[in-house]
């Protein structure tokens, strides 16, 4: 009787030792993939700021043609004034 109580606790604590090693291989690949997702989440966030750096370049560039062709529709109108 003990040997058998002997033996199921034996067997209640290897389980127990796998199922700690099953959850430290768990976790490293968690810890890895998250790792990863950080990574990937920095790259991002880069892009993003050079894409916001880029649109603004762009807004300024367009703001500033437009700018032109107001100065240009207003000699324009100067003009047409003038020959009238």
């Amino acid at each position: 009787m003990a040997l058998e109580k002997m033996e199921a606790l034996e067997a209640r604590v290897r389980g127990l030792v796998d199922l700690a090693h099953e959850l430290k291989r768990e976790k490293a690949a968690l810890e890895a993939e998250l790792r990863k997702a950080r990574e990937r989440l920095v790259k991002q966030e880069e892009q993003h700021h050079r894409w916001e750096e880029e649109r603004a370049a762009i807004r300024s560039r367009i703001e500033k043609v437009l700018g032109d062709l107001d100065v240009l529709g207003c000699l324009g109108d100067s003009k047409e004034v003038a020959l009238d």
